[in-house]
This record gives structure tokens, sequence and C-alpha cells, in this order.
């Protein structure tokens, strides 16, 4: 728990608390996942994102401006016939990956009857073959 100096320092120096900031960043319906798709599936393209649940083209369309608005993607163009759009993650989106590798392997342990089929719990580089978390 913090002690009361630091709490009234963090409400002198501080515009804003910066978990529910990193939350207006990424916690709108989609963006994890679209992060998700582009760290752990290599995902770039707009069709390839028409594969996550339940999303379609038109919100699709809004998230990926807001997260290029964010500095979480750039948008590439390629000039080519047709023309390509890949979306690549920036420094500042590949540095959401620890916390969504957090995400699955919380779900992963205290959830598993929710994630799989059988309901048993896998540690993190069971399902993803490495150790991030």
């Amino acid at each position: 728990m913090l002690e009361e100096k630091q709490v009234q320092w963090m409400d002198q120096h501080m515009k804003v608390c910066p978990i529910n900031n990193s939350f207006r960043i990424i916690g709108k319906k989609f963006t994890m996942l679209i992060l998700r798709n582009m760290m752990h599936r290599g995902q770039m393209r707009f069709n390839q994102f028409l594969e996550i649940e339940d999303i379609n083209a038109k919100v699709l369309s809004a998230r990926l401006k807001e997260m290029e608005k964010d500095g979480l993607i750039t948008r590439e163009v390629f000039h080519e016939t047709p023309v390509r759009i890949e979306y690549i993650l920036t420094e500042k989106g590949r540095a959401l990956e620890p916390i969504l590798d957090q995400m699955a392997a919380f779900s992963m342990k205290y959830c598993a009857k929710d994630v799989f089929k059988d309901g048993k719990v896998r540690k993190f580089e069971q399902v993803y073959g490495c150790t991030h978390p």
C-alpha cells in the first residue's frame, strides 16, 4: 500500500492514472485481438484481420485508424497492382507484447476451463512454444 506522502505526490504531479491511460489506448473492443494477431499470427493485412471473431469491416477500419493515431501501428502502402496495404507494429505497439503474453498466461492458469476444451491448466510455453511471461 502507498504511503500518504506518495499519494500526495501522485495527486500533484500526475494528470491521469497510468493504468487508465493504458486502458484508454488498448481497451477498446478488438484492439487487443488485432495486436494478438499481428504479434502471434503474423497478420498484417485488413482482410486477414477480418478472421477475428465477431469483427466487421467498419469496426476494424475504425480500430486500425485509432491504433495508427495512438502510434501502435503504421500503415504502409505498396504501389503495386493491385495496391497492397500492410499494417506494421511500431516499437510502442511491440512494447505491449509482454502485457498480452501475461494476460494469456493468466487465463491459461486461472481460467483453463474457459480456455481449453479439456479444461486443463497449461503453461505459456506449452501453447505458444516460447517462455515469454
